[in-house]
């Protein structure tokens, strides 16, 4: 392999790749000069009607097309996608109805559970059967306060049967967090389980449930799976009922599906919330599909019987990404707890143990299997794995080598990149490219991404802002009561008039792939030069001492100082000497312009939920503004320690 490659597919397993199959399709059906990615992803932007309804039929969408696929093309947002179609969402997921697993379920403590497709479909016919007793119809909001469990998958696909509106969060946000989300929506249902395990401990959740129920009273019925204990008792909960009565009067009519319009409300999910009250991103069922669809099939490589993994909770949209394995005839591998409990391999015992296919994580739990050293490929077989996925942050080149060199040598290694926003990607894997180094292999088919200049202009092999400049089926079609769309304009069409604007600063690389150097947002501006904060995150953590670490753009004498905090191994204290180091690092492998002013040791670094951390609500923090919705964090109190530092009032 040449220059920055780390790993090449085979032209045999690229030939038996979905992604062919797709593009022979195409050549066939459009003359195309060639089956290579470049020409299809060309043709898929230039021929957006034409690729969207190719893979509606490619991925045997089950529903009516209509005739119509893209009106109104030149307005974003206004664009609107198969307006004749009608389908429903969890029609599609739930294909199968045999023997073989739909969903394996493994706990912390190792615990298991497994359901067939036969028993996925009699479990959700009965939820179903349920929430249409409690009056749940097309449009009313479910909401489910529960961890990583076969009940979430259920009650999420009874939901979309009947046409009602899907939202989760997981157990571990906080009365507040959790109001504040779902007390915008009104849900009719509330779906809930009376405890969850992480790290070793077994967590209560009824009383936060009751605080809950008491701030919705749009909330009809409470619904409680008994998780952690067979008889907890719900008399302290209003209108609660368990799982087990509510589902149990049932009787013989088959599961029905209400086929809906392609843009019918699907899931409400969330921004982080840590600048403010959360926005509630309205996805519709359509749109979610179609785009799952292409980045499971073909960007995943998604086959029926594949083994597909990612760890999640749900509240984080890979949640929502991960059960849409279903429509590819996948078996869902779920996992609730700790990663690191008992010990740092529970995952890759995990992988091993079921012969997983297709592992997706984080990037920062790469960095952290790589800095317990631990060393997968000595200890585990993992010779069923074929693709590892990861997102949450960039993965930055020296887990790229750290994957290969100590996970597995031949794998698919696909960094991953989107959000909540789209519930998807737009830039992601493909199993018939390379993998380079720091890099993500492609941009996704059918999404016009390109990487903007602040004056619009289009860049190729620099640095800029993240855009799509052409409507895409997986759009929000909305925020949930945002009166003239106007918060929805202002967080994505605000800075360049008709092009979606991300907020991701990145760069195109000359052979199309993408490397991301932190959010637009976090970007600091040292003497007028733009740096990612990713640059600085990768020099820093390839010392040993340090685990983690975040920058900030402090505004000191005129001008903005780089700040970098850095929490170090247990024992390690930050002294000149190490100060010297990190310094070092930063300049001989980024340039002398990222080195910090300031470099502060701190026992935590403040992260959102899903992982991410928080730049911005640290920056706050530095600056004496206030941080409006602490509860959207996983650690608040770690906000604490950036409160009135001595070290960042002196030159």
């Amino acid at each position: 392999m040449s220059g920055n490659v780390l790993w090449e597919p085979n032209p045999e397993a690229v030939e038996r790749t979905n992604m062919m199959r797709f593009a022979r399709t195409v050549q066939r059906a459009a003359g195309l000069a060639d089956t290579g990615y470049q020409t299809l992803y060309q043709w898929s932007v230039q021929e957006p009607s034409a690729f969207w309804s190719q893979l509606w039929h490619f991925g045997e969408v089950r529903g009516d097309m209509g005739e119509r696929v893209l009106v109104d093309p030149e307005q974003m947002p206004g664009a609107r996608w198969f307006p004749d179609a009608r389908l429903n969402f969890a029609e599609n997921l739930l294909r199968c109805n045999d023997a073989t697993p739909a969903i394996v379920f493994r706990r912390e403590d190792g615990a298991q559970r497994t359901l067939s497709h036969a028993e996925l479909q009699i479990e959700v016919t009965r939820c179903a059967q349920a929430l249409r007793r409690c009056g749940v119809g097309e449009g009313d909001r479910i909401a489910a306060y529960l961890p990583n469990i076969p009940e979430a998958v259920i009650g999420m696909l009874a939901s979309a049967s009947l046409g009602a509106v899907w939202s989760s969060s997981s157990p571990d946000f906080g009365v507040r967090g959790v109001l504040d989300r779902f007390g915008q929506i009104k849900p009719k249902v509330l779906l809930a389980a009376d405890g969850y395990f992480y790290n070793g401990t077994t967590h209560d959740s009824l009383a936060k449930l009751a605080e809950i129920v008491a701030g919705l009273p749009s909330v009809k019925q409470v619904v409680v799976v008994g998780y952690t204990t067979d008889d907890a008792d719900l008399s302290g909960v209003a209108r609660a009922q368990s799982w087990h009565k509510f589902t149990e009067h049932t009787g013989d009519e088959p599961l029905t599906f209400a086929r809906l319009a392609f843009d019918h409300p699907l899931y409400i999910l969330y921004s982080s919330g840590t600048t403010g009250v959360p926005k509630c991103i309205v996805h519709g069922a359509g749109g979610t599909l179609l785009q799952h669809l292409k980045e499971l099939l073909l960007h995943t490589d998604v086959r029926p019987g594949d083994r597909l993994f990612y760890f999640t909770t749900c509240g984080w949209m890979m949640w929502n990404w991960l059960v849409s394995g279903l429509a590819g005839q996948a078996t869902l591998m779920l996992y609730d707890g700790s990663p690191f409990y008992p010990n740092g391999n529970v995952l890759f015992d995990y992988v091993a143990d079921e012969r997983i296919d297709i592992f997706g994580t984080s990037a920062k739990y790469i960095d952290a299997v790589n800095k317990a050293q631990l060393r997968p490929r000595e200890t585990h077989d993992l010779s069923a794995l074929r693709a590892i996925l990861s997102t949450g942050s960039p993965l930055v080149p020296e887990s790229f080598d750290f994957v290969y060199q100590h996970i597995k040598l031949d794998v698919c290694l696909s960094s991953i990149s989107g959000g909540t926003d789209i519930v998807s990607c737009f830039a992601l894997g493909n199993p018939t490219l390379p993998v380079r180094r720091g890099e993500l292999q492609c941009r996704g088919l059918g999404l016009r991404v390109e990487v903007f200049d602040d004056q619009g202009r289009p860049l190729r092999g620099e640095k800029g802002e993240l855009v799509c400049s052409a409507p895409f089926p997986c759009m929000p079609i909305g925020f949930w009561n945002d009166p003239g769309d106007r918060k929805y304009h202002k967080a994505y069409f605000e800075r360049f008039p008709g092009v979606w604007c991300h907020g991701d600063y990145v760069e195109l690389t000359e052979h199309d792939g993408v490397v991301i150097y932190g959010r637009s947002d976090a970007v600091l501006n040292p003497g007028g030069v733009r740096i990612g904060t990713a640059e600085i995150y990768r020099q820093a953590e390839q010392l040993d001492e340090v685990l983690e670490s975040l920058v900030i753009g402090q505004h000191w004498r005129g001008d903005v100082r780089v700040v970098l905090f850095v929490r170090l191994r247990e024992g390690v204290q930050l002294d000149e000497a190490l100060v010297n180091r990190i310094r070092e690092q930063i300049r001989s492998g980024a340039s002398p312009r990222h080195v910090p002013g300031k470099i502060v040791q701190v026992g935590d670094i403040p992260r959102t939920k899903s992982g991410k951390i928080v730049e911005l609500a640290v920056r706050s923090i530095v600056h004496g503004e206030p941080v409006r919705n602490r509860e959207a964090l996983a650690n608040p109190e770690a906000l604490q320690q950036f409160e009135n530092l001595p070290d960042l009032q002196t030159d």
